[in-house]
């Protein structure tokens, strides 16, 4: 019988001390972000989706050879003025590392990550991004 309310006694001595730490953190505000209405700012260097400056790149596969996952095709054509032209420029963001080796290389700065992290996708070929139709310009 004295077992019994031991039992009890503890029992009770447990809920108190897991409402001791629900109540402490009941009246703090809460932490929680709303996702559509609120959105996380990324940190500057953080890396998600990637964007070309059509205007910029020259063409000179730097990006490509330096990528360790191959995720970059680029197809190039010499135009009338001896200067190399973008026929081609995709990504394979599903199996992009995101390491930034592709970035480093460029001489003129044509491809960047940008913080972009709102870019899910139903079917995975839908991640064969064409950056030449992508948009010239990044968004910031």
């Amino acid at each position: 019988m004295l077992n019994y309310f031991k039992n009890i006694l503890t029992g009770f001595w447990s809920l108190l001390v897991g409402m001791k730490v629900t109540l402490k953190f009941f009246f703090k505000p809460a932490i929680t972000m709303q996702y559509p209405d609120e959105k996380w700012q990324m940190p500057e260097r953080s890396r998600g989706m990637l964007y070309l400056h059509i205007d910029k790149c020259i063409g000179c596969l730097a990006c490509a050879r330096a990528c360790p996952d191959n995720d970059l095709e680029i197809e190039t054509h010499r135009g009338e003025d001896k200067k190399l032209v973008l026929d081609k420029f995709s990504w394979c963001a599903d199996r992009c590392a995101y390491c930034g080796l592709c970035v480093d290389p460029c001489p003129t700065d044509a491809i960047v990550f940008k913080t972009d992290y709102e870019w899910s996708v139903y079917r995975r070929k839908e991640l064969y991004i064409d950056l030449l139709k992508k948009g010239k310009e990044p968004k910031k």
